[in-house]
């Protein structure tokens, strides 16, 4: 949900195959252990009904048989458990692109080019400074997360700089209504007694999936 998702959690497999066929989700994320089925048998399941849903399975064993057996029942991806977030999410983002999905989640619509100094929002480019730059990439290297006020000063001056928290607070102000001109662009919250984070546009709506 952090990442831009729209997760509906659901307990057993029959739950998964009742939720597709209600309304397709943009994609599934299917242990191989349910408490009712084998992820591998819901993923069959799925397929030959015909649907095209992207089905990410994950289980114990790292196996190369294992994995080769999720495949073959028709899943798009094997993520081998204990399962980092990050990793799910960039995957799922990386299959929803493949698949020409419209509904990869906003947050990861940020395109950042460091040799350029540039930056876009789903294609759409942002003008901002060299500063303004190094503050917005450290903001997305710890989105959600939050980063403190010196970290963000340490990311856009260069060392012995004197920053003050106005300076900073300003320039955060100016990206903001640089984000606030794109629509579906994250935007930055302020953290109480931290600093800031940057975040999804509450607002958009982003892939729905069945986990």
């Amino acid at each position: 949900t952090s990442r831009g998702f729209a997760v509906d959690p659901l307990a057993r497999g029959a739950d998964a195959l009742r939720r597709v066929e209600a309304g397709r989700p943009d994609a599934v994320v299917a242990s191989v252990w349910l408490p009712d089925a084998d992820g591998r048998d819901v993923c069959r399941a799925i397929r030959a009904s015909g649907d095209a849903t992207p089905v990410v399975l994950m289980g114990a064993y790292r196996t190369l048989g294992d994995r080769l057996s999720a495949f073959s029942a028709g899943g798009d991806d094997y993520l081998t458990k204990p399962v980092a977030h990050e990793e799910l999410a960039a995957r799922l983002v990386a299959i929803l692109r493949r698949t020409g999905s419209a509904a990869v989640p906003r947050s990861g619509g940020l395109l950042f080019d460091p040799s350029e100094m540039h930056v876009s929002v789903d294609g759409t480019p942002l003008s901002l400074t060299p500063t303004e730059f190094r503050i917005l990439a450290a903001l997305h290297s710890r989105r959600d997360a939050g980063i403190s006020r010196g970290d963000l000063r340490a990311a856009g001056w260069p060392p012995g700089a004197i920053v003050t928290d106005n300076t900073l607070d300003a320039y955060v102000a100016r990206i903001r209504k640089k984000l606030g001109r794109v629509p579906g662009a994250p935007r930055i919250a302020t953290m109480r007694g931290v600093g800031y984070a940057l975040r999804a546009d509450a607002d958009t709506p982003g892939a729905r999936v069945a986990a």
